[in-house]
C-alpha cells in the first residue's frame, strides 16, 4: 500500500494544507483511502476521520479524451449516496487544458468533518500512462 502525507498544520482546527500529493495508480477497483490525523508531539497521532475516493468515474471520462472543449465546461456531476463518502455535488469539469475533479468528503468514524481535495491525473515521463491502469 502506497502512503503520502501533507505537512502538518499546527494550532489550527479547521486547517488548510493546500498540497500536490501524486500517487501511482495500480488498480482502479481500489478506492483511494484519506485519513486525516490530528498529530500529536508525545503520544501517537489521532484518527480525526477517513474517507474513500472512487476514482473510476474520473477515469472513465479521461478515457473518453475529451479534448478542446471551452474552458470550466463540466463533463460530469456526480452526487452523494450512502455508496460514497461525496457531501456535495462533485463535479468533473475540463479547465486550462485538463480534466479535474472537485470534491467535498464526509468524513467517516468521526462525529463531523469534511475534506475538499481536486482530483488531476499525471502521466509521468516514460510511465505507460493510462492504459497501464
Amino acid at each position: 500500500m502506497q502512503k503520502v502525507k501533507t505537512k502538518v498544520v499546527r494550532n489550527n482546527v479547521n486547517p488548510e494544507w493546500n498540497d500536490e500529493l501524486t500517487l501511482a495508480v495500480v488498480d482502479l477497483n481500489h478506492p483511494v483511502l484519506l485519513t486525516v490525523y490530528d498529530g500529536d508531539l508525545f503520544t501517537r497521532d489521532d484518527s480525526m476521520g477517513d474517507a474513500e475516493i472512487d476514482i473510476k468515474p474520473y477515469v472513465e471520462h479521461l478515457k473518453m479524451c475529451v479534448k478542446g472543449l471551452d474552458n470550466d465546461t463540466t463533463v460530469c456531476r456526480l452526487t452523494p449516496t450512502r455508496e460514497n463518502c461525496l457531501a456535495e455535488d462533485s463535479i468533473i469539469v475540463w479547465k486550462d487544458g485538463k480534466l479535474v475533479q472537485d470534491m467535498c468528503l464526509r468524513l467517516r468514524n468521526v462525529e463531523r468533518g469534511e475534506i475538499h481535495l481536486q482530483l488531476e491525473w499525471i502521466t509521468p515521463p516514460g510511465s505507460r500512462g493510462l492504459h497501464s491502469a
